[in-house]
């Protein structure tokens, strides 16, 4: 797959919204082991622009265009003679939606209208764009929002159109910043107490270099409006937590039966049980082996889809209240193969 992505990689003009964020800056990184022809990252953030294209000067690819998502004609002149786009720019913290309800539509529905609305008018190749699972079933905002930049991506191929569009929907991914893993790193290095919103809080993970392995080769593989899920692990959050202060609190001088682990509630707009798909969806999905694929017929209207799925998929891989949950030793192995212990 390395050679196949290599070729397809090649002189290719790529621009990524939200670049500087965790998951873009990782697929600038990543897209830097191909020869591109260059990398537009595409983001609002003057300082993380500068250091990017600091750590990034070697490689002489990296164009750093200051923009926001929701200045239509900035995306439009941003998007000159790009072949691949990634969109990864997104507002993302449930509780900050949810407080800012306006700014959310602005950027995830309004600004994924604009993103997609460039890369029509451009001819750009191929979209894909970055989702979550927050996206189904929504009971807050920010997973509202998402889902209906969803739907925006899945119906941007319909008429006479050259791009494909497709998406990537993502659980949370692990030690990406703002995550529950650098909190807590934080929280335990200044003695607890390390704050827990439940008990019974499980979450889907997926590591960073799972993350952007799926969507550069699901962009290779893409035919146009589907959405790809990776099956992921699941793990109490608790559990997570527990993990962290046995391992780190030694390393920063505590003791860990003295950093005290504190259940704070859940917070507006959160929910214990997190879904990668609904049960409409998994009578569709195709399963892939190492993921599912939804394919258009589930989502375009009068639109026929063949392939779809005969066999019942189990819940486990896609319902966090029946999923496998790691165990601690598990969790302390996830830990440690992504250099976080």
């Amino acid at each position: 797959m390395m050679n196949e992505l290599v070729d397809f990689f090649r002189n290719k003009d790529v621009l990524v919204t939200g670049g500087c964020g965790s998951i873009g800056s990782a697929i600038v990184e990543q897209l830097l082991n191909y020869d591109v022809k260059r990398i537009r990252v595409f983001d609002s953030n003057e300082s993380a622009q500068f250091h990017l294209q600091e750590r990034l000067a070697a490689y002489g690819k990296v164009r750093s265009l200051i923009g926001d998502i929701r200045e239509k004609e900035r995306l439009k002149r941003a998007m000159k003679g790009v072949n691949i786009v990634f969109h990864c720019a997104a507002l993302k913290h449930v509780p900050m939606c949810e407080y800012n309800p306006f700014e959310a539509v602005a950027t995830n529905v309004h600004g994924t209208e604009n993103v997609v609305d460039a890369a029509r008018a451009e001819g750009v190749d191929k979209f894909m764009a970055i989702s979550t699972d927050k996206a189904v079933n929504p009971i807050n905002t920010m997973g509202a929002t998402k889902l209906l930049s969803e739907k925006l991506v899945m119906t941007a191929s319909v008429g006479e159109v050259k791009t494909l569009f497709s998406c990537v929907r993502l659980g949370n991914v692990l030690n990406s910043s703002g995550s529950v893993v650098p909190t807590f790193m934080e929280q335990i290095k200044n003695g607890g107490p390390v704050k827990v919103t439940s008990k019974d809080m499980v979450r889907f993970f997926i590591t960073m270099s799972e993350a952007v392995d799926l969507i550069l080769t699901d962009t290779l593989k893409m035919e146009g409006r589907e959405i790809f899920i990776l099956k992921m692990k699941a793990l109490r959050v608790i559990d997570l937590a527990e993990v962290m202060v046995e391992e780190l609190a030694p390393r920063y001088g505590h003791k860990p039966k003295d950093v005290e682990l504190k259940i704070v509630g859940v917070r507006p707009g959160e929910r214990l049980y997190e879904l990668l798909m609904n049960e409409e969806e998994a009578e569709h999905a195709i399963d892939e082996g190492h993921e599912f694929v939804l394919r258009p017929g589930l989502y375009t209207p009068h639109y026929i889809s063949e392939g779809a799925s005969t066999s019942p998929i189990d819940p486990k891989h896609y319902d966090a209240r029946k999923a496998d949950l790691l165990t601690k030793n598990g969790i302390r192995k996830l830990l440690q193969d992504n250099k976080i212990l």
